[in-house]
């Protein structure tokens, strides 16, 4: 009989692989099978962080801590699952279609569009309950109640027509507590597209059922042109009469100064300098209607504003105390609605939004310093918390929850809700993208048929030729010096992603904006109230008017550290070097005339 020949250390360290993988039940999330891919262009992006089941993705995965008390992955960003089909069909879109600016009635977009009253796009509430039910019954009829919901909710939407909407019960939960604990809610929205954050189930829920009132904080207000912001208010004011809107900015005169800049130049105040909080401030004074004292919160309010802080990050001393409070969730699960609004004299401010509208940098920014960790990756905050702002005012933290809606997904992906990092798929989106702004000339690309046909050929010919988004992403790719690690070809996942992410942080900046504002463009471009929001944002006349030449290897040297150059075109550059930086004219970008 022959003997067998006995196995390579290849194929023991590929049995014992097997092996460890049917134990965990895991197969194609863990390290080789993303070793394994050819090129990251081609591949998905299942990376580590992320959990696949048949129907449910879970991503945004946080590892465990020493003592292993807490669950840090309880409150996941859990959403439905694509196909691969679809996913393959888009990615083959994005090479074939080609882009065509799109009318300015496309960038219109009414809320009834967003959220059809007939498609039964509510959300989750809590099922009535009494203290006779343990903790174990209450647990199993939120459950149930929550499988109902999602049941309607499929009934009456057919596959694929809705959003990416979160489907972790837990996330749900918290925005219950924090509704019921709350006397006034803000609702915090992205200025640039607020009716895709702004659902009319959860107002209504909240002035009707709850009796309670809301506020909605149209933040980031300075990544708009002052007429878009105020045509977005009026918009809103006709559309929920009762509904108190404020414009909030934690940014005032930072605009970004490059196209690759990290960050809107931090302002050396600190936080205290925000534009909004004496707007909260009033909208709440007229809502307590005196009932509780809140000239604590406006002392506060003029003390910050007076405030030099050279330095943020440094302790702050001299300064209140803020007293942070987390919750348990025993304390959360039995506890009932109160009905007593403004108990022992204090109001509670619940903070509500989607993910990346900037929720943490208003209590920031009202808070006067930095309590609450910043990031622009959706889920990032996961579990909410209370801050006291003064003795009557505290203020409460809720993790940023999607809505079910109607939008599309493209557009979804770009206001911030869906993870960058966790898509399989960025190209359409870069497309959906590049439809709307001016990208050419903006991003100074160059057509890659030009690098092989013609290398000493410039922009020029770049604009006479069809692009596709795939074309967009090389370039991208090509201009930013990334490769793929294996083949060194142009890395066009990174460079998807990296212009994704200029998109949601307000570098490459798309607006959506309210029905009919082409045509009384000139009304609101002419409003008594443009120096009003141009006071707060921080800027002047002047700011925007002088367009500097747009230098082609002039970058930032405060790009972000995951879109550094390979190749060593990411060098930092000396401080007399900073001023021939890649400038945009934001007006530019989002085809706005500047208002004099």
């Amino acid at each position: 009989m022959p003997r067998k020949k006995p196995f390579s250390n290849k194929q023991k360290k590929k049995q014992l692989q097997v092996k460890r993988e049917r134990k965990r039940g895991d197969t194609g999330s863990g390290p080789s099978s993303r070793n394994a891919s050819v090129e990251r262009g081609e591949r998905q992006s299942d990376t580590s962080d992320s959990e696949t089941t048949d129907i449910i993705r879970r991503i945004n995965q946080q590892p465990f801590s020493k003592d292993g008390r807490h669950d840090p992955n309880r409150f996941r960003l859990h959403f439905e699952k694509e196909s691969k089909e679809e996913v393959e069909k888009r990615k083959k879109m994005a090479r074939e279609k080609i882009l065509q600016p799109v009318s300015d009635k496309e960038h219109e977009v009414d809320i009834s569009d967003i959220y059809p009253t007939e498609k039964g796009l509510g959300f989750p509430r809590r099922p009535s309950w009494n203290y006779e039910m343990s903790r174990e019954q209450l647990l199993r009829k939120e459950e149930k109640s929550y499988r109902e919901y999602l049941d309607d909710l499929h009934s009456r939407n057919p596959p694929g027509s809705l959003s990416h909407f979160e489907h972790n019960l837990e996330t749900w939960r918290q925005l219950w507590r924090v509704l019921e604990m709350s006397d006034v809610i803000l609702l915090i929205v992205d200025i640039r597209h607020p009716v895709l954050q702004f659902p009319p189930s959860l107002y209504h829920y909240i002035t009707g059922d709850l009796q309670k009132q809301v506020v909605l904080v149209l933040n980031k207000a300075d990544l708009c042109p002052p007429p878009l912001v105020i045509a977005w208010k009026h918009y809103l004011a006709s559309q929920f009469p009762h509904l108190l809107t404020v414009c909030f900015t934690s940014h005032p005169g930072q605009p970004y100064s490059t196209v690759l800049q990290k960050k809107r130049m931090r302002r050396k105040a600190g936080w205290s300098q925000a534009g909004g909080p004496i707007d909260i401030l009033k909208a709440c004074q007229e809502i307590t209607a005196g009932r509780v004292d809140l000239t604590s919160w406006e002392q506060k309010i003029q003390r910050d504003a007076v405030a030099e802080r050279p330095d943020e990050d440094r302790p702050d001393e001299g300064v209140d105390s803020v007293l942070v409070e987390h919750q348990s969730d025993a304390a959360m699960e039995m506890s009932n609605p109160s009905q007593e609004l403004y108990k022992d004299g204090v109001l509670t401010l619940g903070c509500i939004g989607f993910p990346n509208v900037g929720k943490s940098s208003v209590i920031n920014s009202l808070v006067g310093r930095k309590v609450v960790s910043v990031s622009r990756t959706p889920g990032h905050t996961k579990y909410f918390q209370t801050y006291y702002l003064t003795p009557t005012v505290k203020l409460c933290d809720c993790p940023g929850l999607v809505f079910p809606s109607r939008v599309n997904k493209q557009l979804q992906i770009l206001a911030g809700i869906y993870p960058v990092s966790q898509l399989q798929e960025p190209y359409s989106s870069v497309g959906y993208l590049c439809e709307r702004t001016p990208f050419l000339s903006v991003l100074k690309l160059k057509h890659p048929s030009l690098e092989e046909n013609q290398p000493q050929q410039g922009q020029e010919g770049s604009e006479e030729l069809s692009w596709t988004a795939w074309d967009v992403c090389e370039a991208w790719a090509e201009r930013r010096g990334y490769k793929t690690a294996k083949a060194a070809r142009n890395d066009v996942y990174r460079a998807a992603n990296s212009l994704l992410r200029l998109a949601i942080d307000g570098r490459l900046c798309l607006c959506l904006r309210p029905p009919g504002y082409s045509c009384l463009k000139g009304h609101w471009e002419n409003h008594p109230d443009i120096p009003e929001i141009m006071a707060l944002q921080g800027r002047t006349e002047d700011d925007g008017a002088g367009d500097r030449d747009e230098d082609e290897d002039g970058e930032s040297s405060t790009e972000p550290e995951e879109e550094r150059d390979r190749d060593g075109f990411g060098r930092p550059k000396r401080r007399d070097e900073m001023s021939s930086g890649l400038t945009v004219n934001m007006y530019n970008v989002l085809r706005e005339n500047e208002c004099e």
